[in-house]
């Protein structure tokens, strides 16, 4: 997914983000769809911090 010298994920990641490319397209769908919410969740919850 990464090439050496880019920057990438953990080992932990990696192997994660091998066992969904496995998966069916649909089963891929799901998963970045909930990936997706869960960053702006925390994105957010990051932007309105108050200092």
């Amino acid at each position: 997914m990464f090439e050496e010298s880019e920057r990438g994920p953990g080992e932990r990641m990696k192997l994660l983000f091998e066992a969904v490319e496995r998966l069916s397209e649909e089963e891929q769908q799901i998963i970045r769809e909930l990936l997706e919410g869960m960053i702006v969740k925390y994105e957010a919850r990051r932007w309105t911090k108050t200092v």
